[in-house]
């Protein structure tokens, strides 16, 4: 029995003594790299290696840096090369002949219809008025634009045409029930011809000098409606098109009426289009379109303030009484004048007026016009807020 105690002690003895080198090995190995670290992290560097390592990081972050700038110089040149490729391939090719976008009128038939004999509507500077019945019976009317100069040369002619075209097209998708639907275009050597539905009620110009010469009847019921519908076809324009567009040239030649007196505008944004259209200072000019050539959806505003200033006095804006100095000089400071000395009543037509209720609304809408009127472009309400204030007028 004492024999094997005595050996188990001895053994336990001896592991003990193992693990006790084990330890002295590995602490001591653990403090002589402590020290070597610190030694290496407190010893200068030697004079001969230090500029070779500077020089050594300075060609590394002068690689780097040359690196990325190249890289977006690169980047940015094939960028370029790709939208430019891409918009070479995307461009509106250069169309001859009709380009039609209605199933009834097909473009043989509407080619024939233009060669032939057709009947003349009216002229204006813009362009002529055409009346045409195609083969299948349907009735159009054509408006040819006068014909754009070719003296630019030639890569300059064709992107204004292809800009023209671009637009054209953008034009005949508007869908609204007071704007003159284009139903198609012909492209000839130097100028455009545009088809519209035919409206034998004629245009607004025409209605009103019928009521001048008393060949024809307008109540206000009927005239507001003119008006509410022309706001509308400008709210659509002005506030539903992305991006919006502007009718550059609103007067009442340029709003048909249908059989139904509905208005609707033509010729929404041709003036910006074609370059040589007449831009000439007008009474539906706003002020500010020939005094620093700025047109804004303010500028379409000033031309409805006076097509209702038409609409509710009956008076023509180029009758030769605006131009004495008895009358302010236009329709619209002399129909100022009158509100504000509180004589409106006196500028109505006569022919309209009647029940109390409707002078009421008429003479509300002359405050209206004369807002519309305004000089400065930010007194004059938006399109968006006339439609309101005119349909609550009365019920539409």
């Amino acid at each position: 029995m004492e024999k094997r105690s005595y050996v188990v002690d001895t053994s336990s003895k001896t592991l003990k003594l193992f693990f006790l080198f084990i330890y002295c090995l590995y602490n001591s190995s653990v403090q002589c790299q402590e020290r070597t670290i610190y030694h290496i992290s407190t010893e200068p560097p030697s004079p001969s290696r230090a500029p070779e390592f500077k020089n050594r990081f300075q060609k590394i972050i002068l690689s780097i840096l040359f690196g990325v700038i190249t890289g977006l110089i690169c980047a940015l040149l094939f960028a370029f090369l790709v939208r430019f490729f891409i918009r070479y391939l995307n461009r509106t090719p250069i169309l001859k002949g009709p380009v039609v976008f209605s199933p009834k009128i097909a473009p043989k038939t509407l080619q024939s219809a233009l060669e032939n004999e057709t009947q003349l509507l009216g002229s204006s500077p813009n362009g002529d008025y055409y009346r045409t019945v195609l083969d299948n019976g349907l009735t159009i009317a054509v408006k040819r634009l006068e014909p754009f100069e070719d003296g630019s040369p030639e890569t300059q002619s064709k992107s204004v045409k292809r800009q023209i075209q671009q637009e054209l097209e953008m034009l005949a998708s508007l869908r609204h029930r007071n704007l003159m639907s284009l139903r198609a275009y012909v492209r000839e050597s130097n100028r455009f011809s545009l088809v519209y539905d035919y409206v034998s009620t004629g245009s607004l110009e025409d209605a009103m000098n019928r009521v001048r010469e008393n060949q024809l009847q307008l109540g206000w019921e009927v005239r507001l409606r003119i008006a509410v519908g022309i706001i509308k076809g400008l709210q659509y324009l002005h506030f539903t098109c992305n991006p919006k567009i502007l009718h550059y040239n609103l007067k009442p030649t340029n709003v048909m009426l249908d059989a139904e007196f509905e208005p609707k505008l033509a010729d929404c944004g041709l003036t910006k289009l074609m370059p040589n259209l007449d831009r000439a200072a007008s009474p539906y000019s706003a002020p500010e379109c020939f005094q620093n050539c700025r047109y804004t959806d303010k500028s379409d505003v000033f031309g409805f303030g006076v097509i209702l200033a038409v609409l509710l006095t009956g008076r023509d804006p180029m009758d030769p009484f605006f131009g004495e100095a008895g009358s302010g000089g236009s329709l619209g400071r002399w129909l100022r004048h009158l509100q504000q000395a509180g004589e409106a009543r006196e500028a109505l037509d006569k022919s309209i007026l009647g029940e109390e209720v409707e002078e009421d609304e008429m003479l509300m809408a002359v405050r209206i016009a004369v807002v519309c009127l305004s000089d400065l472009p930010a007194d004059r309400p938006s399109s968006d807020e006339l439609v309101p204030m005119l349909t609550q007028l009365n019920s539409f």
